[in-house]
């Protein structure tokens, strides 16, 4: 080789040496050294990150979901303290009247579209005990076996479904509309001491999930929107009296969590059950035992 062309070949010979260098490195950079040895991350992993980063037009991530809180409104207060003592009397016929109950109980097989099961899981992934913990109070405002056929009759619009766990006739008579394992459709924008349960969030939430409905058959003079009506019989307080304490006791249900429709209702819309006399409740219930 002459030495006018050794400068030249040296030359070429150190760009092909720094070229698969180059190469080495980019090749080390893309796909990771063993072990990614140093900690150092790869072009690769630096490019998806590039790639998902909100600003480099990839699709941002979404934070973690959180649970809906229902609006401001005010605390249950129970007006069924501070009676403890039994009359002997009372508690007589109720305890046979809980004999008979076990037997006379209507139970019926209403339209599915009126109820539903209870969740486990919220609109937002979060865990849900479906245990019965809140009872609340209706009122028919129309006769009994007008509700009845409310419920047997099928509903494909969810404005129009509605169930209670049980009714209460006039005379006493006791009808079973769904199995408390099921979620009827007795509230529906609904809270109870800054509870409830989102399961459509177009809607709001309601405290269907977690609670028990049962409804008194309306007065006579009770068919209309006034504030009041001549109140309810003492065959349905004894009734009354009955299936809330197998509630209470089969559930753990504190006296303090038996409410009332007008109480939950977030919409301010509802007024039931109208005339409804605690005193009546709370003597009962105290003479079974389940208030203390």
């Amino acid at each position: 080789m002459s030495a006018s062309l050794r400068p030249l070949v040296l030359a070429v010979a150190g760009a092909g040496v720094l070229s698969i260098g180059g190469l080495t490195w980019l090749g080390r950079d893309l796909f990771g050294a063993p072990g990614n040895a140093g900690g150092r991350a790869s072009l690769l992993d630096l490019l998806e990150e590039v790639r998902q980063s909100p600003g480099a037009g990839g699709r941002p991530q979404q934070p973690p979901p959180v649970k809906a809180l229902p609006p401001p409104h005010a605390a249950w207060r129970t007006p069924l303290g501070g009676a403890c003592q039994a009359d002997p009397q009372l508690r007589g016929r109720l305890l046979a009247l809980a004999e008979r109950l076990r037997y006379e109980t209507i139970r019926l097989r209403i339209d599915p579209s009126n109820y539903g099961e209870r969740f486990r899981q919220d609109v937002f992934g979060q865990p849900l005990d479906p245990t019965p913990q809140v009872v609340v109070l209706h009122e028919t405002v129309y006769g009994i076996n007008s509700a009845i056929n409310t419920f047997m009759t099928p509903h494909p619009r969810d404005e129009d479904q509605v169930s209670y766990h049980t009714l209460i006739g006039l005379d006493g008579r006791v009808v079973e509309v769904l199995d408390p394992s099921k979620r009827a459709f007795g509230s529906g924008n609904s809270a109870f001491n800054g509870r409830w349960v989102v399961t459509n969030p177009e809607v709001g939430g309601s405290i269907n999930n977690f609670s028990l409905h049962l409804s008194l058959e309306t007065p006579i003079d009770g068919e209309d929107q006034d504030p009041a009506h001549s109140g309810y019989t003492a065959a349905q307080y004894d009734a009354l009296a009955i299936v809330l304490g197998r509630w209470m006791r089969r559930f753990s249900i504190p006296a303090n969590n038996i409410t009332t429709h007008r109480h939950v209702d977030l919409g301010g819309e509802r007024m039931d059950p109208r005339s409804f006399d605690w005193r009546e409740l709370q003597v009962r219930l105290a003479s079974i035992g389940v208030l203390c």
